[in-house]
């Protein structure tokens, strides 16, 4: 459906015919040198989508890529219009996970068309946002291109720093000194770093086109905007691969503690039959039918016999404690 369908002349958004909630449906507006019409649609069915690309001659390529919301992130240019696929992130704490939607964007001389899929960015803040900032929106349809792609990496830095939080609570669990499963925390938590990497790496390309001004549409002042999407960019990349790193470290860390307390567990296992096999062994021993053995009929036998297993058993336990094996 149609979310917003506004017309801009010199960074402002004007009326257009006397309508005041520029409620256009999918209409084309005819637009003066320097104007440009910014039309937002969240979910739209294929009709909609279909009549959308007719009204603004979109490529029909890009207009099925648009349709189908498990795209690539990637740059397009078809003739004077260009196409953009952007991934968008939140974090669902509760679950340790990371949710995605996307976000199609078709830029042209005079229109900027928004194709939204799931929940995620919410376009109409973005929009307000950048109504407020006459000054950007006055470089054109690429000033609403730069207020996306901002907006969007914005929240990709949310995203890093929440699972920052997940990954120290990680560490500090692979390292205390209880005994804890961490294993599957960690397989969860890398699989989510992927996805946000595979949301963020394939952006970094077009955003340095873009800041470093390659792209014909994008002038020397609008890139230096894009400069500050780029370092962002980099940014939550670069910690997105130090915690895929420190993710491993943990994992291994922590099968290296699981074999140390198996370790561990063997000598107190093995520690405490050999304070079972002694007595056991000297019972047997004067548990034998022989005719002939000392103190077979000493009258102080029996108790010998229990007092030897017990200082037997306590200097085994002794020698144990100071081992570490106990």
């Amino acid at each position: 459906m149609i979310v917003d369908n506004a017309l801009y002349h010199s960074g402002k958004r004007v009326p257009i015919a006397g309508d005041d909630d520029q409620s256009l449906g999918y209409a084309r507006v005819p637009c003066d040198p320097g104007d440009f019409q910014w039309v937002g649609i969240h979910d739209p069915s294929d009709e909609e989508l279909e009549l959308v690309a007719r009204t603004f001659d979109l490529h029909p390529l890009a207009v099925e890529d648009a349709g189908d919301s498990h795209q690539r992130p990637k740059l397009e240019r078809y003739g004077d219009t260009l196409f953009l696929v952007l991934k968008t992130l939140w974090y669902v704490d509760e679950e340790d996970a990371v949710e995605t939607g996307e976000i199609n964007i078709f830029v042209g001389k005079d229109f900027v068309v928004t194709v939204r899929h799931g929940e995620g960015v919410d376009l109409s803040s973005s929009r307000r946002d950048v109504e407020d900032r006459a000054g950007v929106l006055e470089h054109g349809p690429m000033a609403v291109l730069y207020a996306i792609c901002d907006r969007v990496v914005d929240e990709y830095e949310k995203v890093g720093a929440a699972l920052e939080e997940d990954v120290d609570e990680v560490e500090v669990s692979v390292f205390s000194e209880a005994r804890t499963d961490d294993s599957n925390r960690i397989y969860v938590l890398k699989r989510e770093i992927a996805e946000v990497r595979r949301a963020v790496l394939p952006l970094r390309e077009p955003m340095r086109k873009f800041a470093m001004g390659l792209h014909p549409a994008i002038s020397t002042d609008t890139a230096t905007y894009f400069r500050d999407v780029s370092d962002h960019l980099q940014r939550v990349a670069d910690v997105i691969d130090s915690l895929d790193q420190l993710l491993s470290t943990a994992f291994d860390a922590h099968l290296a503690r699981i074999s140390i307390q198996q370790n561990e567990d063997m000598r107190k296992i093995s520690a405490g039959a050999a304070l079972v096999v002694v007595p056991t062994l000297v019972a047997g021993v004067y548990g034998m039918n022989f005719d002939h053995m000392p103190e077979l009929h000493w009258t102080y036998g029996y108790p010998y016999a229990l007092l030897l297993m017990a200082a037997m058993v306590g200097g085994l336990f002794v020698w144990f404690k100071k081992s570490g094996w106990l």
